[in-house]
């Protein structure tokens, strides 16, 4: 049988061919992580490489993804469908061993990392996953929810200002099945962090109310095995394992030095390492013995069935529970789920009013959370602000996260990998800003996780231009793989979070008004042409002269506009659109239905930046939009000062009608 040393020795031989094979990468922190790695996957983890889906397993989250060799090296030699042809062809064009690992593009892999400190927060939101699950469907004797979270990180993720919000809520929250392994090789890209990262770590850990094990090894497996057994016998809370490593491990010029942090180390150090490794083969061969050694297939398929048995026993047990428990982890909605959705919407149409579509938010919530249970909500200490709690929401499902927007979304993203749950959580729109790099992550991953802004323009008020947002809409219709709605009123609301929990592919943005907004009225034919994004609110009387496209609460903006013009014998209509990208992807007999080539006067009206809107507009229309930041005063004043009026709609749409159309019907019309 190998040893340890040389089981460890595959992962540093096949992190050198692959970086060296692909002259780009990060060879060292792998090569001084493989003791690690060859602990936690054969003696550690509770995984099946047969079934990387079982929904059992220890999750393995990959924070300093750079490091990703490790991963891939890892999940190959222990068996998953990770093959030599794709280590052999890390990082190149369409390769399932991407330059940081991406989730769904290879078997084993947990969740898309890179962003430094992310994935210390997505462990949380497994970790959180994984405890509410057990909390909700756990019954004596059957421990169906029963794993672990194990988060990889690195000197840059404890940097990260996302880690310390994460650690921070994990220790409040007492995630006991949640261990965090840092890999202390004090280097980073600009050299020994010394001089810019002096914090007492494990200090820090202990003030969160982590478990530290301090001072281990990382080169000594037998010492790393003891520390992470221990870490597995949980005290109740959650545990940091601090593993000394040298960076580069193995390589006679260059470990313990940024030199081996991020390039391949170079033909002559690849050499060198062989020999200092006594690692006699040719690169990417492994010998027979060290791949039986390192298998866990058997290990892995034998955990699985005694958790399937245990499963059947539980249905026969529980078989209410075991069926929902089924459904849950499935990710299939319930039967019914938006019955009592839609009926709000048909009561708010009847019923007219007006309230904050945060206020129709909550109440499309409320109607959702009795037939989803796994709809699971929180707030960044803005609850009652962004109307996120239902009423008789409990602790199970809800969660306050405190001020730490970054934090939960990237928390969120995690549940959501999970499974069990379908997340949404609450901040002011303008905040979005804080959590940018987590939304861009859920975007990446399609994760369907539901983002909920409220306070959505210069309407905000009193707060002033630190709290208005302006060029926020624009940055997340922007984002591919990412749907945003921005809905003028219940009804629409009601459209909205049921597009927003229908989705399974990809995360979805939910804007929402701190001030009222009337219900539209809507010809009962339009009623279902919400769910498409965009449809004609208010039809034209005779013919089509000017377009105005309005979204949230300018579209009442536009309907008073058109009122105006209508009376002067301008035939307008008026376009709601609440989700422009729900919209572009409808068939193009839709879209020129809703938007005819033949009418090229437009205007948008958006209390936001007007960028955007030219694609809609183009350079014959208008937008009556805001380019600068806003201002502290009452909401109707500010939107008065910064042009956002009945007034100036009626005077753009009298401009752009004025002028001679160059395209009409697809002909050209020279004027």
């Amino acid at each position: 049988m190998s040893s340890r040393t040389e089981r460890a020795n595959a992962i540093r031989a096949l992190a050198m061919d692959a970086v060296q094979a692909a002259n780009s990468g990060h060879p060292g922190a792998p090569m001084g992580l493989a003791d690690m790695a060859e602990v936690l996957w054969r003696d550690i983890l509770s995984h099946n490489p047969s079934d990387p889906e079982w929904c059992n397993r220890d999750r393995v989250v990959l924070s300093n993804g750079h490091s990703s060799m490790l991963l891939y090296a890892a999940l190959h030699l222990s068996g998953y469908p990770v093959t030599m042809h794709d280590i052999r062809n890390f990082r190149q064009l369409h390769a399932r061993t991407a330059g940081h690992p991406e989730y769904g593009e290879c078997p084993g892999v947990e969740t898309t990392t890179g962003p430094l400190g992310q994935g210390v927060a997505n462990g949380v939101g497994m970790a959180l996953a994984e405890e509410h699950l057990a909390r909700t469907f756990n019954r004596p004797g059957f421990p169906v929810v029963d794993h672990h979270t194990w988060v990889i990180a690195g000197d840059g993720c404890l940097m990260e200002g996302i880690s310390h919000e994460a650690a921070s809520l994990a220790g409040t929250l007492k995630l006991a099945k949640l261990v965090l392994i840092y890999d202390d090789n004090g280097i980073s890209i600009d050299g020994k962090v010394d001089a810019w990262f002096s914090e007492d770590v494990p200090g820090r850990f202990e003030a969160y109310g982590w478990r530290v094990i301090r001072d281990v090894d990382g080169q000594d497996g037998e010492e790393v095995l003891r520390a992470l057994e221990a870490a597995k016998a949980s005290d109740g809370r959650p545990t940091l394992v601090c593993v000394r490593t040298i960076i580069g491990y193995g390589a006679p010029h260059k470990a313990g030095t940024a030199d081996v942090h991020g390039s391949a180390l170079g033909a002559e150090e690849v050499a060198l390492a062989r020999r200092q490794l006594n690692w006699g083969y040719e690169p990417f061969v492994i010998p027979e013995q060290i791949y039986r050694d390192w298998d866990c297939r058997s290990k892995g398929e034998t955990a699985q069935a005694a958790w399937s048995e245990l499963f059947e026993n539980y249905r026969s047990a529980h078989p209410a529970l075991a069926a929902e428990f089924a459904r849950r982890i499935s990710g299939e909605l319930p039967a019914g789920w938006s019955e009592d959705l839609e009926a709000l919407a048909v009561t708010a149409q009847q019923e007219a009013g007006s309230l904050e579509t945060r206020k129709s938010s909550q109440a499309c919530i409320g109607a959702l959370a009795t037939r989803v249970p796994e709809l699971f909500g929180g707030s960044a200490d803005l609850t009652g602000s962004n109307g996120t709690k239902w009423s008789g929401a409990e602790a199970d499902r809800y969660l306050s996260y405190g001020v730490r927007e970054f934090a939960m979304t990237a928390i969120t993203n995690g549940m959501t990998l999970h499974g069990g749950f379908r997340p949404f959580s609450g901040t002011f729109l303008v905040f979005m800003e804080y959590a940018r790099n987590a939304v861009r992550l859920a975007a990446l991953m399609g994760v369907p996780n539901i983002l909920v802004y409220t306070h959505d323009s210069v309407a905000v008020g009193e707060d002033g231009p630190t709290h208005q947002p302006v060029e926020q809409l624009t940055n997340l219709r922007t984002t591919p793989g990412l749907s945003t709605w921005r809905p003028c009123d219940t009804v629409e609301s009601a459209f909205a979070w049921k597009a927003a929990l229908a989705a399974n592919d990809r995360p979805t943005a939910l804007i929402f008004t701190r001030q009222k907004t009337p219900v539209q009225h809507r010809d009962p034919a339009a009623f279902s042409d919400i769910a498409r994004g965009g449809y004609v609110l208010v039809r034209e009387s005779g013919d089509l002269d000017v377009i105005l496209i309005a979204t949230g609460s300018e579209v009442s903006l536009a309907v008073a506009a058109a009122e105006r013009l209508t009376a002067d014998g301008v035939g307008v209509r008026v376009v709601s659109m609440p989700s422009t990208d729900v919209f572009l992807a409808q068939d193009d007999g839709y879209r020129a239905s809703v938007l005819p080539d033949g009418c090229r006067a437009r205007v948008a009206v958006e209390a936001a930046h007007p960028d955007y809107w030219y694609r809609f507009v183009g350079l014959d229309g208008a937008v009556v939009g805001i380019d600068r930041f806003g201002l502290s005063a009452p909401g109707e004043q500010v939107m008065a000062e910064l042009g956002v009026t009945v007034d100036n709609v009626v005077a753009a749409a009298r401009t752009v009608a004025a002028v001679p159309q160059r395209i009409r019907r697809g002909a050209v019309d020279h004027g």
